[in-house]
C-alpha cells in the first residue's frame, strides 16, 4: 500500500477500522492531538482539587493532555471502544434495591479489561505492522496519562455526558476506551456532537451529589473513588450515601436515556465471575484474605486489596436493615481487623445495634 497520497492514508484508516472490528472493538476512530480546550477543563477541575488523593492525576504535568509530550512524534491518536454490559439494567437495579446484597460496578464484574484490551490493541498495531512495515505507536488503556475521554470525543466515539463519561447515540456507555498514539498522519474523523440537551438524571440520581455542575465531578464525594481510590478513612458523612455499593457505582450510567441503545457484551471474558454480580453483604465479608485473592484473579477488584474490600463491606453492612445476624458478623471481625477496617466495623456496629 502507498502511503504517499492522501488517498493512501485514507485507505488504511478504513481497513484499521476494518481490522479493530475483527479483534472485537465495537467502533475505531482517529483523533487529532490538539486537546487544549480538554486541558483547560482539566486545569480547572485539577485547581478546584476536585481530584481529591489522586494526586497521578497532575504529577505528570501536561503530558495528559499534550500527547506529542508523552510519546514524541505523535501525530494522530487511534481510539477504540469495547461493549462490556454484562446484564440488563433491570438486573442491576434489583440488586441496588436489595439493601442485603453487594453491588459491584459492573466493568468489573469480569476478567480486568486493561490486559484485554491492551492485547487486542498491540495486534491491531501487529496488523498495521505486517500491512505498512515499521511505524512509530504505543498502545494504552488506562495505563498512562492519557485524556481518553476527550480524545474518543474527538474520534467521533461519543461525546462526554454530564456525568463526565463517553455517551454514543447507539450505543449508551457502558464501553471501555483504548487508544493507539501514532505518527502516521491518518485523516481524522468527525468528533460527536453532544446530545445531553436539557437532560439532568444523572446529576439528579447520584447517590453523593459529586455530579457538582454539569461536566463537573468532585471525585471527593463519588462512590467510584470512595470505594476504590481512597486509601484511608471514608469520610463518615458519605458513608450513608454508600448505600450497599461495594465496588464503584454505576447509578449515572443506569438512569441515563441513552443507554437503551445500549448492548450486551459479546466477549465472555466480562461475564461475571464467581457470581460477583449476586453476591450477598455477609457473604463476601466472611472471605478470609486468600479467598479474596483467588475470588478476584485476573478482575480489576484485586487493586483495592483485601483491606479495603472489608472496609467498603463493613460500611454497606452499617447501612443495611439492622440484624443481629449482622451485627454479629461485624463483631466477629473486630479483633482480627486492621484499625482502618476496625473503624468501619466500629461505626456500622453503632448503626446496627442502635435499634435493636
Amino acid at each position: 500500500m502507498s502511503l504517499n497520497n492522501t488517498g493512501g492514508m485514507a485507505k488504511l484508516a478504513e481497513n484499521i477500522k476494518h481490522w479493530g472490528q475483527t479483534l472485537g472493538f465495537q467502533q475505531i476512530g482517529v483523533a487529532g492531538i490538539d486537546l487544549t480546550e480538554a486541558e483547560r477543563h482539566l486545569d480547572n477541575w485539577l485547581a478546584l482539587n476536585y481530584h481529591g488523593a489522586m494526586t497521578y492525576m497532575q504529577r505528570h504535568g501536561h503530558k495528559r493532555s499534550r500527547p506529542g509530550l508523552l510519546h514524541p512524534g505523535t501525530q494522530r491518536v487511534i481510539s477504540v471502544r469495547m461493549d462490556y454490559l454484562p446484564e440488563t439494567g433491570a438486573g442491576m437495579q434489583r440488586q441496588l434495591e436489595t439493601p442485603v446484597s453487594a453491588y459491584i460496578s459492573r466493568y468489573a464484574l469480569g476478567r480486568d479489561y486493561h490486559k484485554l484490551m491492551r492485547s487486542r490493541l498491540q495486534k491491531l498495531a501487529d496488523r498495521i505492522h505486517a500491512e505498512i512495515g515499521a511505524f512509530g505507536y504505543r498502545a494504552f488503556v488506562d495505563s498512562a496519562p492519557v485524556l481518553e475521554k476527550a480524545l474518543a470525543e474527538k474520534a467521533g466515539l461519543g461525546w462526554i455526558g454530564k456525568h463526565s463519561n463517553l455517551i454514543n447515540r447507539k450505543a449508551g456507555s457502558w464501553f471501555f476506551l483504548g487508544e493507539i498514539y501514532t505518527d502516521l498522519p491518518l485523516p481524522i474523523d468527525e468528533p460527536a456532537v453532544n446530545h445531553c440537551g436539557n437532560c439532568r438524571a444523572c446529576l439528579v440520581i447520584c447517590p453523593s451529589q459529586a455530579i457538582v455542575a454539569p461536566y463537573q465531578v468532585d471525585a471527593r464525594r463519588c462512590i467510584s473513588y470512595l470505594t476504590i481510590e481512597l486509601h484511608g478513612p471514608i469520610p463518615e458523612d458519605l458513608r450513608p450515601l454508600l448505600g450497599n455499593r461495594i465496588y464503584g457505582c454505576d447509578d449515572c450510567q443506569l438512569v441515563c436515556p441513552w443507554n437503551r441503545f445500549a448492548k450486551l457484551t459479546a466477549e465472555n471474558d466480562f461475564h461475571p465471575r464467581h457470581r460477583l454480580n449476586s453476591q450477598q453483604l455477609l457473604d463476601v465479608f466472611a472471605w478470609t484474605g486468600q479467598e479474596f485473592l483467588t475470588k478476584t484473579e485476573g478482575s480489576a477488584i484485586r487493586r483495592i486489596g483485601y483491606e479495603r474490600w472489608l472496609r467498603n463491606i463493613a460500611v454497606a453492612l452499617g447501612n443495611a436493615p439492622k440484624s443481629p445476624v449482622i451485627a454479629d458478623a461485624l463483631k466477629q471481625r473486630l479483633h482480627d481487623s486492621t484499625p482502618l477496617v476496625k473503624e468501619h466495623i466500629v461505626w456500622a456496629l453503632q448503626r446496627q445495634l442502635s435499634a435493636l
